[in-house]
């Protein structure tokens, strides 16, 4: 799966990427509308992970999708 399907139906994958990274809030997701580079930088901020780690922990996901 590529970012484009999961930016492209934002809606449906917000509860797939909570179950994923239970830290971030529905208005987290909310605010971030699809944008990947705002959802990395989410997951850097509440989980303390050096860009590269959540950028490669995000493919990961969306690769097992």
């Amino acid at each position: 799966m590529n970012w484009d399907t999961v930016e492209g139906n934002w809606k449906q994958f917000q509860g797939k990427v909570q179950q994923k990274w239970g830290k971030l809030t529905g208005d987290d997701l909310e605010q971030l509308d699809g944008a990947r580079e705002r959802l990395v930088g989410k997951i850097q901020e509440r989980y303390g992970k050096s860009r590269d780690e959540a950028e490669r922990e995000l493919d990961d996901w969306i690769d097992s999708l």
